[in-house]
């Protein structure tokens, strides 16, 4: 793996460029030198390399980018990395096709409402598993403001056990065709199973969501490209049985966000159009309480991924955790403050439960952010 970029934005941008060589450390810090000003710069030896962090306006950060562009050959590759990371930061222009239909996520905050279609799910498992049951609450959050509905047949909460494709199949295929021909909402699947996957989007699902990030299934990136489909791209360390057991991190925003980079070419290799991938860093997948509330602080580094990022903190353990108190109203309200500071700091869609008072929480924080132009 090459060096890892991330972006803080303040009063001015923070360029974080990780696991450099000795040679690309000393470059980088000759261009520095050579841009005249007004870029503070910091280098610091880690094991794997040297870190650096670039401080200052945005375009003072490109003339970095142009210095090192002439820079010798084997250094144009960062400085291609830095323009790239700068551009894609800014990206407001994001639309996906979903069952035909163009879902502009940057003009407003979209709505995902999810729809368990299990036993064990862990806050509603066992209320849609019911075939009519699940296209009644479908429809009712259709009117409700979302703008996809995510059916999934497996819980992946933590500690859960997996199901048999056979069993998840049983669950989803009839909800996602009797929901195709009686709404025009665009359906997700959610599920890690290539096969689970192929079979709902035959049936009329239009997006798959994807825990594992195409990890967990080799076939899954194909299976998405041969359709057509849109893809959300998921991070998770370990799997739902053991994702809690203890993760450990260096640094959990420069690892979530490696990973999803490395899921995006893999979608891309495959055929995967990659301006229908969004990207979501998986709270409460593989994380502690308080790396939930890191990656939250610092959701705005995702942007420079250059996908829309898909957020689902809905109702989760660690809402709980932080206000200490495990009643839904806690949940829901803190589930509520996550929604807007997730908005303020890049989230496009929103996976949650409580469709009708989240996509109140959209409406208004979209309200104040007005277009949300990063200037």
């Amino acid at each position: 793996m090459g060096p890892v970029l991330r972006i803080r934005d303040h009063e001015a941008l923070t360029l974080h460029i990780q696991g450099l060589t000795g040679e690309q450390a000393a470059v980088v810090n000759d261009a520095v030198r050579g841009a005249g000003g007004g870029i503070a710069i910091d280098l610091r030896g880690t094991p794997a390399g040297t870190d650096v962090a670039l401080t200052g306006p945005g375009d003072r950060l490109r003339g970095i980018s142009s210095i090192l562009a002439s820079a010798r050959p084997v250094h144009q590759n960062l400085s291609q990395k830095i323009q790239s990371f700068l551009d894609n930061y800014r990206r407001s222009d994001y639309k996906i096709i979903c069952r035909g239909r163009v879902l502009d996520l940057g003009s407003r905050t979209h709505i995902m409402g999810i729809l368990n279609v299990t036993p064990d799910s862990f806050t509603d498992g066992g209320r849609y598993l019911d075939t009519d049951a699940a296209v009644r609450h479908a429809r009712d959050m259709a009117a409700g403001g979302a703008d996809i509905i995510d059916i999934g047949g497996e819980s992946t909460r933590p500690g859960s056990e997996p199901v048999t494709e056979e069993e998840e199949l049983a669950r989803v295929i009839p909800v996602i065709k009797r929901l195709a021909e009686e709404i025009e909402t665009p359906l997700s699947v959610d599920t890690y199973k290539s096969r689970v996957a192929e079979k709902a989007l035959q049936a009329g699902a239009s997006l798959v969501n994807d825990i594992s990030g195409l990890r967990f299934s080799p076939d899954m990136a194909k299976v998405v490209a041969d359709h057509g489909a849109a893809l959300a791209i998921m991070h998770i360390k370990g799997t739902p049985r053991n994702m809690q057991k203890d993760p450990v991190y260096a640094d959990v925003v420069s690892e979530v966000m490696a990973y999803l980079d490395e899921g995006l070419e893999l979608a891309v290799q495959a055929g995967v159009d990659r301006e229908q991938v969004l990207i979501d860093p998986g709270i409460g997948f593989g994380k502690t309480p308080a790396h939930n509330l890191t990656l939250l602080d610092r959701l705005n580094e995702f942007r420079a991924l250059g996908r829309p990022i898909l957020l689902g903190t809905s109702r989760k353990s660690f809402i709980a955790a932080v206000l200490g108190d495990q009643s839904l109203d806690a949940r829901t309200g803190g589930t509520a403050a996550t929604a807007a500071l997730g908005i303020e700091r890049g989230a496009r869609v929103l996976r949650v439960h409580d469709v009708r008072q989240m996509a109140r929480v959209a409406g208004m924080a979209d309200a104040i952010l007005g277009n949300r132009t990063v200037e």
